[in-house]
């Protein structure tokens, strides 16, 4: 059985060709009306190239198929240059249907060069997921099972093959949340790529570590429950009640106290019981029954 990020032998060549004034037309251009096609320009000469073209190579080669790449010595082919305005090397560019459709100058980090192609292959209308996503699902499944340790050794696993890979992110951020290293989780987020900063998978994150981070200074649950027993109209009681239940894992008790709170003083706090829920409603995925329900209850209170 492979591991993850061993793959079956898989030669370059396969992906990884080199094209000239004779074949361009054919290679590059018809054959990108199947397969989009990056095209390194580059010389012998040039230092920057002698980086950027390998991990190219890597980054292609490791969607086996869905993208190939095309290397230009620029020195032998001006023609070629001249024709798309090549004025510095290295410059790469994606084709797709016979066209340009991005292109870029100069060296870039390798999740630069890998958010580059996986562009590509996503306009083309292709995914770039695919064995990584399965890998990410069974992470999942480890993290929800409690095991955190090994769900984070599988998200790292999906990273380092994909370091702008969304849900591998996110699930690295819950993973410490579970272990209860909030200031762990925080710096990983914190450190997270621009390109994936907004993403859905990380909003979540976020808001996973906002709830967990609450819940640790909310007080013991105990005495929190007698409190609001006592003292119905003690709006922080009943809001630390909700964000301890949430802790412990009792969500939809955590939803109808701030429901309830919600419906007392609806602007108590800025508004901190609809804040609160709205958290909640972030943390958990969009089709959950606590947060069908939760959002059309919230509704209803709202227009009452």
């Amino acid at each position: 059985m492979l591991e993850l990020g061993q793959t079956t032998e898989v030669s370059s060549k396969e992906f990884i060709f080199d094209a000239d004034e004779g074949n361009f037309m054919n290679d590059v251009i018809e054959a990108s009306k199947s397969v989009p096609i990056i095209v390194d320009f580059w010389a012998p000469w040039c230092g920057p190239c002698k980086t950027l073209g390998p991990q190219l190579e890597e980054a292609v080669v490791s969607f086996k198929g869905a993208v190939k790449m095309a290397k230009v010595n620029v020195d032998e082919n001006q023609m070629i240059a001249g024709q798309l305005r090549v004025q510095s090397i290295p410059t790469v560019y994606a084709f797709w249907q016979g066209q340009p459709i991005d292109a870029f100058q100069g060296a870039l980090s390798v999740s630069e060069i890998r958010a580059f192609v996986e562009k590509a292959i996503v306009t083309a209308g292709g995914t770039v997921g695919g064995g990584l996503d399965q890998a990410v699902a069974a992470a999942e499944e480890l993290l929800s099972s409690g095991e955190p340790n090994e769900a984070l050794q599988a998200f790292e696993a999906v990273l380092e093959e994909s370091p702008n890979h969304a849900g591998a992110y996110g699930g690295l951020v819950r993973g410490y949340i579970a272990l209860k290293e909030m200031d762990q989780a925080e710096a990983i987020l914190n450190g997270a790529p621009a390109e994936i900063s907004e993403t859905a998978e990380l909003e979540t994150a976020f808001a996973q570590l906002q709830l967990a981070k609450q819940s640790e200074d909310a007080g013991p649950l105990g005495e929190l429950l007698v409190a609001v027993s006592d003292r119905p109209e003690d709006h922080q009681a009943r809001l630390d009640l909700a964000q301890a239940l949430y802790g412990v894992g009792k969500i939809e008790d955590a939803v109808a106290e701030l429901l309830e709170l919600f419906r007392r003083d609806r602007d108590w706090n800025d508004g901190a019981a609809r804040t609160q829920l709205l958290i909640i409603f972030e943390a958990l995925k969009s089709n959950d029954p606590i947060v069908l329900n939760g959002r059309r209850k919230l509704s209803s209170l709202i227009f009452a």
